[in-house]
This record gives C-alpha cells, structure tokens and sequence, in this order.
C-alpha cells in the first residue's frame, strides 16, 4: 500500500494518530506514507533537538515506511548531512533505518509503481525579505519588521537557497526521466507547473524556474496522476493533477 499526505510542518501529533489515520493498523514497513513536502522534522540548526528526535524515533516505530520529499520549509543544510544511498532505484537520504528523504529528479519503482519526485518550490510568505544575520543592521530591520507584522525569513535559520531547484538537478530529472521513456506512474511534488498554479491561485503566486521547469515536463512526460502540497488546500485541479494538504489518501 501506498498513501500520501500533505504539509505537516513538523505538526505531527494528529493527522497520523490512529484515529485519524486507521489504515495504519493494517500496513508494514513493506508499506508506504509518502509526505508532499515541508515534512518540517529536520529543522533545528546543528542536531537533533529532543522534539525532533521524539517525532523522527516515533515515525520509526510506526509500522510503516516513511518518505517525504523536501518542500520549502525544510533546513537543507541539515538535510545534506544525511548520507545519500540508493534506494529502489533512486537517491535517498536516510534519515532511520525507515525513513527517507525521496531525493529531487528521481524515478523510484515502489510497489510496481513508477514515481518521479522533485521537491522545493518558492517561498511566498517574505514579504518583509531575506534577513542576514551578518549584517550590521539586522537587529534593527528585524525589530521594525516583527514591529508592522510583516513575514520575513533569515538566511540559513528559516530559509535556504536551495529551496528552488539548481539547473543540474532539473537536470538530472530529465535524464532519469529519459530512461524511463518519460513515462512514470506517479509525479509527487511540492509546488507544481505554471498553469496549474496559476488555476488554482491566479496571480497569487509568481512563476518560477522550478514551476516553468514543471511546466516542461506537463508537457512532455506520459504520467496518470501529478501529486503536490505547498498550497495548503485539498483540491482536485484536474482529472491528472491533485493538491493534497491534510488529507491521507490511498493512491496503489
């Protein structure tokens, strides 16, 4: 079995109870929960803290195998600390022994199923911009930022660059894709392609390399059902495409 959920945000304590979650009863580390992004468990800045290895030795204790691809919310200089290794024909970070960081621009086969992930997307709640601690003058824009309610972030302690997708790793994508004559089962992402953002949320949200990226492969890869977070809603955009937030949903 198959399932996949939304953003969690490192908010865990109620979407996978077994009340709310009661397939689980039923499932083994042969089966699958699949996070659409902002996964939000590795998030401190040097280690573990005691919540996060709390959630991350609770998922391992779950009786299935957890998976997440990163979304925008996820601190990537701890991600990348984690060792890659292959697993079921992509790349991986392994967190615990069952739990793993679905890399971006792979093609993984689970359960006879063909799955292309591609986490990160842009973002959107910065208005007040990317604050650098090393400035002079942090201290004071912070202070009259937090002073008129305006969202910002600060570079390497809530955002990171490498919250878009780099060139090589779109790269890579279209070669892995390539291999498998563009043709894959599922696509699960965090944002998604242009046109599909701009259905669900007009000009809400601003292109991207990442969501024109994604418009690309709209076009040319052969896939039954797109999967993405990210935009906090739980909607079926198209007959192909749904965007899943707090819903688990059983997809093989």
């Amino acid at each position: 079995m198959i399932y996949l959920t939304g953003d969690t945000h490192a908010d865990f304590s109620r979407r996978f109870s077994t009340k709310q979650f009661p397939e689980q009863k039923n499932m083994t580390k042969d089966d699958y929960l699949i996070i659409c992004g902002d996964f939000g468990g590795i998030w401190q800045l040097a280690m573990e803290s005691k919540n996060e290895r709390h959630w991350l030795n609770w998922f391992e204790e779950r009786p299935y195998t957890l998976l997440f691809v990163d979304g925008n919310h996820e601190n990537f200089d701890r991600l990348s600390e984690y060792p890659v290794m292959k697993w079921k024909g992509g790349k991986v970070h392994q967190i615990r022994p069952h739990i793993y960081h679905l890399m971006r621009g792979q093609v993984f086969e689970i359960d006879g199923k063909k799955i292309f992930t591609f986490g990160g997307a842009s973002s959107h709640d910065i208005q007040g911009g990317i604050l650098d601690v090393d400035d002079p003058n942090y201290h004071e824009k912070k202070r009259q930022l937090e002073r008129d309610w305006i969202p910002y972030r600060v570079n390497h302690l809530s955002w990171w660059a490498e919250e878009l997708a780099s060139e090589e790793e779109m790269e890579e994508g279209r070669i892995n894709l390539e291999k498998n004559d563009n043709k894959v089962d599922y696509i699960i992402s965090h944002c998604c392609a242009t046109s599909t953002q701009n259905k669900i949320g007009g000009t809400r949200f601003q292109p991207d390399r990442q969501t024109d990226y994604f418009e690309e492969l709209k076009e040319t890869v052969d896939y039954k059902k797109w999967f993405f977070g990210h935009y906090h809603d739980n909607i079926e955009v198209s007959a192909k495409e749904v965007l899943i937030y707090t819903d688990i949903i059983r997809i093989a």
